[in-house]
């Protein structure tokens, strides 16, 4: 008889729940976030374990990699996808966790993506390169208003890396307003050496794929952001069309309407977080230095709002890039943004003539 499991995973436990081909709940218990004593909970029913169901919680991959590595089937479950009635009037952690494994055995459980780990290591590399990045983009900006507040001139990003700590800090009056400069400008120092060192370990690392070597030819996408962009993406397969790609690099507008009215909006946060930065780190490049790309979003900044616009941008990017990565094409920026016409006529002809 066919046994299927479920894990719900907390910070510091786990709830196992095992069920049999008709529902019947065979087992379930509560377990310190210990591999082995997880693994000795589903020895009893390993020969007739169809899979067990992880939720996909932050800290799933020591779980998920250690039952692999033991022979299990593994499932991820999307949480934001595996709600049950609203109605129900008692629910805990043990009904979690065999609601994981009656989705498996109902054929209807909302799979989230298990990316390989090789390749799962050097995508939360890049992670922590665009964390470092943010908070260097945060101190430049606090520096910058320091110096607007006590000078009533506001200097460059370039100006403010370029010029020596001791000439910013005589700029400012006071020695508290100088140190504090002074201090920011030392972290911001010491971050731009440790971005550096994570951008020449992720190139040393990189494997060279015709994709990557393809999402490089799109309008404001380099070396690290492409990399960013393909190992967020895992494999481009799992994605039916543009738009499915474009609502999880969240360039897609979250809306609920009826009868021509606005209803409400759905899950803001559905999709890639990291994919929704990438393209717009790719959409102010583009903007900034290609001419195609600029026409487009005066063209609709002279309609709405600056940042729809440049949102619109990152939408038309993401669409073309599950093009480039699907059909291995290099990017083609006038059939991308052409005038007239919604973003899927414009992009369809994307892949038409594969370069080898």
């Amino acid at each position: 008889m066919a046994v299927y499991g479920g894990i719900d995973l907390h910070s510091n436990n786990s709830v196992l729940a095992l069920i049999d081909a008709e529902g019947t709940l065979l087992f379930h218990k509560r377990y310190p976030n210990e591999l082995e004593a997880i693994k000795a909970g589903l020895a009893p029913f390993a020969q007739a374990l169809e899979a067990v169901v992880v939720e996909s919680t932050y800290n799933w991959y020591w779980l998920v990699d250690g039952l692999q590595d033991a022979g299990h089937a593994v499932r991820l479950c999307n949480p934001a996808k595996a709600d049950r009635y609203d109605g129900l009037k008692y629910a805990d952690d043990f009904t979690d966790a065999r609601w994981l494994a009656e989705m498996l055995r109902l054929g209807i459980l909302p799979e989230g993506y298990i990316m390989p780990r090789d390749e799962r290591a050097l995508r939360d590399l890049l992670r922590c390169r665009a964390h470092l990045v943010r908070q260097r983009t945060g101190l430049l900006a606090s520096t910058q208003n320091l110096m607007a507040r006590q000078t009533g001139r506001r200097l460059s990003t370039n100006a403010l890396r370029s010029r020596p700590r001791q000439e910013i800090e005589a700029l400012l009056p006071g020695s508290n307003a100088g140190r504090a400069a002074a201090a920011n400008l030392a972290v911001i120092a010491g971050l731009d050496e440790q971005i550096g060192a994570l951008e020449d370990a992720v190139r040393a690392q990189a494997r060279e794929q015709p994709a990557l070597h393809w999402l490089k030819t799109v309008a404001g996408v380099g070396e690290i952001l492409a990399l960013t962009i393909l190992l967020e993406t895992g494999d481009i397969g799992r994605f039916a069309s543009p738009g499915r790609y474009a609502s999880y690099c969240r360039c897609v507008k979250s809306e609920r309407r009826s009868n021509d009215k606005k209803k409400g909006q759905g899950h803001r946060r559905a999709g890639n977080r990291h994919l929704a930065w990438a393209f717009m780190e790719a959409a102010h490049f583009a903007v900034r230095y290609y001419r195609p790309v600029r026409r487009f979003y005066d063209r609709k900044c002279a309609r709405s709002h600056k940042l729809i616009a440049i949102k619109a941008v990152a939408h038309k990017l993401a669409r073309a890039s599950y093009y480039v990565m699907r059909d291995q094409v290099a990017f083609d920026i006038e059939r991308a943004f052409q005038g007239g016409g919604g973003a899927a006529s414009q992009t369809k002809g994307m892949a038409r003539t594969p370069l080898n």
